[in-house]
């Protein structure tokens, strides 16, 4: 996993252009809601993120964060 994807669910009011924008099908649309009564999204494959932050780009509500996995991954 080269990056780390946090997503503040209670924040998201669930607009989907993350979903849109991505371009390795990294998040969803979740089932359950927030406190704001909205379907949040969620991290679905986080192991695609390429790292290219347009989610955190297009994001109206400042709701996801990147970072960049500093631990070397055991093969």
């Amino acid at each position: 996993m080269k990056y780390i994807i946090k997503v503040d669910k209670e924040r998201c009011k669930g607009c989907k252009l993350c979903i849109e924008m991505c371009p390795s099908g990294v998040f969803t649309i979740s089932e359950n809601f927030n406190k704001l009564g909205y379907h949040y999204i969620e991290v679905l494959n986080e192991k695609n993120c390429i790292g290219c932050k347009r989610c955190v780009i297009i994001c109206p509500d400042v709701v996801i964060e990147i970072y960049k996995n500093e631990k070397k991954e055991e093969v």
